[in-house]
């Protein structure tokens, strides 16, 4: 007979998050061995994240924190991707989401690369993230890591859907007089989805691929030879003013920019960073 007891069970089910039978499974194949059942199910769960690495992981959620005083702060995103939304809104994968984002704060990890090797509980986040798939039964990613220092560091957090935790994360870095409008230039970022701060922070490739097929695209409409320089340029521009967070048209106020709207407290935006969970 077994020797354990339906309180040694619950205590094995509440540690590891595992279901009932695999669970007793346990238990039966250690002997009672609380510690012993805890790596049997540990073992399992990662044979089972090895057999999910080739399914998608598109839901999850965004995660912010924001460390510092104001003068020097710094803000960290993350981006924890599990298979489905129901998964996604469960108190377990919250709890994780908050414990791997601390660890990542904690090792000032800048990239999903660095913060997977970051310490937590005597294992690396990816250990860590792995072990959990193995109790949530889906395959778990942290997709991406933002880092975002500056005087003031601001945070917005948008629910695509109400049921869900947050699917949208911005952090935007400003210097004290910018501080004011902050929150209303981040909830911009989380509906225009800027790719670069400045026109200067575009890269030089980047331009000359727009500048590229802009030409191609006005040639192929038969524009006047003469004509292709200014209309390339044009159409360059219009490009700066889509991707470029600066020059974008206020969302509050399309007849100014994000730009404008900064400048006149006498700011500045030094950077920012924006996750879609999926995107």
């Amino acid at each position: 007979m077994a020797n354990y007891t339906v309180a040694d069970i619950q205590a094995l089910r509440e540690r590891t998050g595992a279901g009932m039978m695999d669970v007793k499974k346990a238990l039966d194949e250690a002997d009672g061995d609380q510690d012993k059942a805890v790596e049997i199910l540990r073992v399992k769960g990662l044979k089972g994240v090895a057999k999910r690495e080739g399914r998608s992981a598109s839901e999850g959620l965004v995660m912010t924190s924001i460390e510092g005083e104001a003068g020097n702060q710094v803000g960290t995103l993350i981006e924890l991707n599990s298979e489905t939304d129901f998964v996604a809104k469960s108190e377990k994968f919250i709890a994780l989401a908050q414990a791997v984002l601390d660890a990542v704060v904690a090792a000032s990890a800048d990239s999903a690369e660095t913060a997977l090797a970051a310490p937590i509980d005597g294992k690396t986040v990816g250990e860590f993230i792995d072990e959990n798939a193995g109790v949530l039964g889906e395959k778990i990613v942290l997709r991406r890591v933002a880092r975002v220092q500056a005087p003031v560091v601001t945070e917005y957090l948008h629910k695509t859907n109400k049921d869900l935790p947050a699917q949208v994360g911005v952090l935007v870095g400003t210097d004290a007089k910018a501080a004011e409008v902050a929150r209303d230039v981040a909830m911009h970022i989380a509906v225009f989805s800027p790719l670069y701060l400045s026109r200067e922070e575009v890269p030089a490739d980047a331009v000359e691929n727009e500048r590229r097929v802009a030409e191609e695209v006005s040639r192929a409409e038969g524009k006047p030879e003469a004509a292709l320089p200014k209309i390339v340029e044009g159409r360059l521009n219009g490009w700066f003013k889509e991707n470029v967070l600066l020059e974008q048209a206020y969302a509050r106020d399309t007849k100014t920019t994000v730009g404008k709207v900064v400048e006149a407290p006498g700011g500045e935006v030094t950077s920012f960073a924006r996750f879609r969970v999926g995107a």
